[in-house]
């Protein structure tokens, strides 16, 4: 599993290298069936600019289908292996994506490896790889609503917390906020302009204003651009905001809050654009059933197993969000997503394979 793991880290797959996505997904394929033989059903969807999404499916011995859910793409750029290599230092193991999530992906092959090696009974196993989690699934999300229907469980191999599952994470939204004002030279004619940049500074506190602690809503404005010169009133400024609610009725509030920027000069004008990117993932009846029965595959290897809430999504939100069971964060122990401290414990790596093969076989 090692060695699988520094192979699939060392494929370079920065989300928006489509090249890279490509070359990478194609050896992913070749190394999946390697270790598993052919499978009895494959699926390539293929887009123009985004990475591609492989689904592979396995017949197992019942009924019943689980789905392996993976993402290939990283947000390291093409060019930084060659400055941060895949390095191994007492059980301590860094490279771009180990923990996010490349490790979760060879441990989802492994899983069926190792269910068959043990002659145990499982259901059969659809593993779906896309390339475009770190950019908001556009292209995948469909394909992974589609690929969940009628499952018996949807296992996502993200990175645990300290080893805790996920089983709450917040939604996304993702907007950007473009201000148009009247540009005037600041000295010569200071009241006959409107700018856009000082209005988008009233914006941006009725925006922050938003957020609530107590319902664990985060507004946070990430970027800023705007205006010519600093003796011209701005007459275009923008900003990006990012989103996070617990609770899928604040979707609704923070869309009314958007809806009525309004700055106090009223020559200025106000477009909102973007989406909710992925809904809240909350413990919906049949994930709570499911993670009881991990729960009780993990005392029965002799340790416990918790939940954790955690900000960040994932694609399993799209799951949970349709009422079908889903368990996230099967993946790595260790720490550092998106930094460069990212790594990967390896004392782990068995337990947490083990445990995806006991809930399988349980599914059975």
């Amino acid at each position: 599993m090692l060695d699988d793991l520094r192979t699939i880290v060392e494929l370079e797959t920065h989300s928006y290298d489509k090249a890279m996505l490509d070359t990478g997904l194609d050896a992913i394929r070749a190394w999946a069936v390697g270790r598993l033989g052919e499978p009895g059903h494959e699926v390539r969807h293929r887009d123009a600019t985004r990475g591609d999404v492989l689904e592979l499916t396995y017949p197992g011995t019942s009924d019943g289908t689980a789905l392996m859910l993976c993402h290939y793409d990283t947000v390291w750029p093409t060019g930084t292996l060659a400055g941060w290599p895949y390095t191994v230092d007492d059980g301590r193991i860094s490279g771009p994506g180990a923990f996010d999530m490349k490790l979760g992906l060879v441990q989802s092959v492994w899983v069926l490896r190792g269910l068959r090696e043990l002659g145990l009974p499982h259901p059969s196993v659809k593993f779906l790889f896309n390339g475009d989690e770190e950019i908001g699934s556009p292209f995948s999300r469909p394909i992974i609503e589609a690929a969940s229907e009628g499952t018996l469980a949807t296992l996502v191999f993200e990175a645990s917390v300290d080893g805790k599952l996920k089983t709450t994470r917040k939604g996304v939204g993702l907007f950007d906020v473009t201000v148009t004002g009247v540009e005037a030279h600041a000295g010569l004619d200071p009241y006959a302009g409107a700018s856009a940049i000082h209005a988008l500074a009233e914006i941006v506190t009725q925006v922050t204003a938003a957020g609530s602690p107590a319902l664990g809503t985060t507004v946070n404005v990430g970027t800023i651009h705007g205006g010519t010169g600093r003796n011209v009133a701005a007459g275009k400024a923008s900003c990006g905001i990012d989103v996070r609610v617990s609770e899928p009725s604040e979707m609704d509030r923070i869309d009314e809050v958007l809806a009525g920027l309004r700055p106090s000069d009223t020559r200025v004008t106000v477009e909102v654009t973007g989406e909710w990117n992925r809904p809240p993932m909350t413990a919906n009846p049949p994930s709570e059933v499911l993670f009881k029965r991990a729960q009780a595959v993990a005392e029965g290897l002799g340790w416990t197993l918790e939940g954790a809430a955690v900000g960040g999504a994932s694609d399993g939100n799209f799951v949970s969000a349709l009422g079908r069971p889903v368990l996230d964060g099967m993946g790595a122990v260790g720490d550092g997503a998106h930094a460069r401290h990212e790594h990967v414990l390896a004392e782990h790596i068995p337990h947490r394979t083990a445990l995806a093969i006991g809930v399988l076989a349980g599914l059975a």
